[in-house]
């Protein structure tokens, strides 16, 4: 039989959020006459209520189950708000429904939506038995699972919302239509409803904006020190100035808008200018901050150290230059003791000491090599009497330091022996040797400078190279002519030719020259002898002999040839470089006239000027006159006098110097304080000035 209910003009149902304003939301009412009924929730309010008894509340419960029991409908007892529940009150109803038979529990909170599907899945299954029986699962176990599935279904809608929103200036309503179709965000809004889904977005955005915020401060912070360093560098200026002061000095720098911006409204992170990330200058108003007073603390207490460092080092370099114990070469490890103090250390490393010391060292050392070349000047008698070979024996050192050894000057450099000793041996080589090469101001010669001067003033590569445009620029031509009696010079031509390659190019030093020779025997007066040809112009000479005969060939040889070009324009000959060499005798030579030959071509080579090479030793020549190294010494020698005579090489048009209307001569030492420049480049300047063929200038 069907159940009927009359409620005329009742609410069919109401929510609690309409009491008071049921005319804003929709209303149903319950219909007149019949309604049928399949079953019913008794409800019982399990929580402490005010002013309510609840053995009242379960004796109208128990009479109300008396008259539902008549109608024979299925029922369900519904223990509501047990997330306030007390444990008595769902004690005694529990065991009201166990005294009653078949009456199912179901433990809810429709605040926790817990179990609340699980009453009327419940009460539908005793309605149609067709259905699967439903398990029953205790309050706090569904509670359990309800926060499991909830924590995982924000775990979820949280992952979302980071993918989705990725500024912090989006907006819930934009973000909101973008998640609609995903699961992620209906599942969440299902089980925790939409107001929690929008708090959960704008944490989320809250956090983006922190983020953004603290890493724009960090920027700032980062840059801040900076310009302390551009507009507040002086110490002097802010030693004495508290953050708020140094403010107002700031202000008056005239590059303070390049380092600051002033805000209309403050804070800073409260304003749109969190969002202007071109505008990378500084907010003032972030001086106002402790990060930024500690900033410019450090800044204070940096120029304070580096004041006091500087100190330090002004301090050492002082003692240095006072202190007696500091001489030219003395060990650091020996000079530490006299001038380190405990103030040096807590200020500076040691390594800092150290690096102004090894200046320091430098400094003296080449004051007091100057000094002591000065002091061989003074004593040039000293070396008069040497040999022509300017080795000394160790017998004429002695006496050379034995002299000087009195002087102030030669004591300075008591640590540096070795040293002083290869300056005496260098001085020696330049008084009989006075070349660019062996002058003591080496690199800084006049005679190096004025090549210089004058290959800069008058050679110009551009001209040069449209000359011979077909020529390899990395092959550069030698002409040598080989001077020799008896067969030598062709001989040797021949061993020269085998180490060079097939179309007669020679490699020194990593670049390959052509190398063209003349081996001479004869009289050089005879033009088949002549030294030089229309085709043929000489770079040097190469002198061989192995006897007196052939070495007395060799001087007659070259002063004919100089004597025949006397008073010529293209007077070569008489500059020509020349090298004197001993051959090595096939067989083994005695010691005796080894040692004859050796002397009489040292007194030639002086005679001569000319560079006189020792005898290869016995078993380096593997069967050749002379050997490979002794050539490659020849050769690069030629070479370098070649480059030289290049940097003055004669004009067309010039005029020889016997026709010049003016001659200067200058004389300048090496060492003078005048710098060359200064001398030469007046006369240099004018437009008459060419290089004349031997070198030299001509007005």
């Amino acid at each position: 039989a069907a159940t009927k209910l009359a409620s005329a003009e009742k609410l069919m149902y109401f929510c609690t959020d309409q009491l008071g304003l049921e005319q804003d939301f929709q209303q149903k009412q319950m219909p007149e006459g019949k309604l049928l009924v399949d079953g019913f929730l008794l409800c019982v309010d399990v929580s402490r209520g005010m002013n309510r008894n609840f053995d009242e509340q379960l004796k109208f419960v128990s009479n109300l189950y008396n008259q539902l029991a008549k109608t024979k409908k299925p029922m369900v007892v519904v223990l509501t708000k047990c997330d306030e529940g007390v444990e008595r009150y769902i004690r005694d109803a529990h065991a009201f429904a166990l005294s009653k038979k078949n009456l199912q529990v179901v433990e809810t909170s429709a605040r926790s939506n817990v179990n609340i599907d699980l009453a009327f899945s419940t009460l539908v299954q005793l309605i149609d038995k067709s259905r699967g029986k439903t398990k029953i699962i205790p309050y706090f176990e569904a509670l359990k699972q309800q926060s499991q599935q909830i924590a995982a279904a924000k775990d979820k809608y949280e992952w979302l919302v980071s993918r989705i929103v990725k500024s912090h200036n989006e907006t819930w309503s934009n973000v909101s239509r973008k998640m609609q179709a995903s699961p992620e965000y209906q599942d969440y809004v299902y089980l925790e409803g939409t107001q929690k889904a929008k708090k959960l977005f704008l944490q989320h955005v809250h956090r983006l904006k922190q983020e953004h915020v603290e890493r724009r401060r960090k920027l700032y912070l980062t840059k801040l020190p900076q310009a302390f360093e551009a507009l507040i560098p002086d110490l002097d200026e802010i030693d004495r100035l508290s953050c708020a002061k140094a403010e107002k000095l700031l202000e008056a720098k005239p590059d303070f808008l390049k380092w600051f911006v002033v805000l209309e409204e403050t804070p800073w992170d409260a304003t749109s200018h969190i969002d202007n990330v071109e505008n990378e200058r500084i907010p003032f108003d972030l001086l106002e901050t402790q990060p930024a007073e500690q900033l410019y603390e450090a800044h204070l207490e940096k120029l304070r150290n580096e004041r006091k460092r500087a100190e330090m080092r002004r301090a050492f370099k002082e003692n240095l230059e006072t202190s007696p114990f500091i001489t030219p070469g003395k060990p650091w490890e020996e000079a530490r003791s006299f001038i380190m103090n405990e103030d040096f250390y807590l200020w500076l490393e040691e390594a800092v000491y150290m690096d102004i010391y090894s200046r320091h060292q430098k400094q003296i050392i080449e004051r007091a090599k100057e000094d002591f070349q000065e002091l061989l000047l003074e004593y040039s008698e000293l070396f008069y009497e040497l040999e022509l070979d300017a080795k000394p024996s160790k017998e004429k050192m002695g006496v050379i330091q034995d002299v000087l050894g009195e002087e102030q000057r030669f004591k300075a450099l008591q640590k540096l022996q070795a040293e002083r000793d290869a300056l005496i041996l260098k001085h020696i080589h330049f008084v009989y040797h006075p070349t660019k090469e062996t002058c003591p101001s080496c690199p800084l010669c006049v005679d190096s400078r004025i090549e210089q001067l004058l290959g800069s003033r008058f050679i110009r590569p551009s001209e040069r190279n449209q000359k011979n445009p077909l020529a390899d620029p990395n092959i550069d031509r030698l002409n040598l002519v080989i001077l020799g009696k008896d067969g030598l010079a062709r001989e040797l031509a021949n061993e020269i030719r085998a180490l060079c390659t097939n179309d007669d190019k020679y490699v020194l030093e990593g670049k390959m020259y052509e190398l063209a020779l003349r081996p001479i025997e004869g009289n050089v007066r005879l033009p088949v002898n002549s030294f030089q040809t229309p085709t043929f112009q000489p770079h040097g000479c190469l002198c061989l002999y192995n006897s007196k005969e052939s070495l007395s060939y060799v001087v007659e040889s070259i002063e004919k040839s100089r004597e025949s070009t006397v008073g010529r324009r293209d007077n070569h000959s008489a500059h020509l470089p020349l090298t004197l060499i001993l051959v090595n005798k096939r067989g083994d030579p005695s010691g005796d006239t080894l040692h004859s030959l050796i002397q009489q071509g040292q007194q030639i080579a002086s005679k001569l000027q000319c560079v006189f090479l020792d005898p290869a030793a016995t078993g380096i020549g593997y069967g050749r006159n002379i050997n490979e190294k002794q050539i490659g010494q020849v050769l690069k020698g030629l070479l370098d006098s070649k480059r030289n005579l290049n940097l003055l090489s004669s004009t067309s048009g010039i005029k020889d110097l016997a026709d010049v209307d003016l001659r200067v001569v200058m004389c300048l030492m090496c060492g003078d304080p005048f710098n060359v420049d200064d001398v030469l480049l007046p006369l240099l300047q004018s437009q008459s000035c060419r290089p004349a063929p031997c070198g030299g200038s001509v007005l």
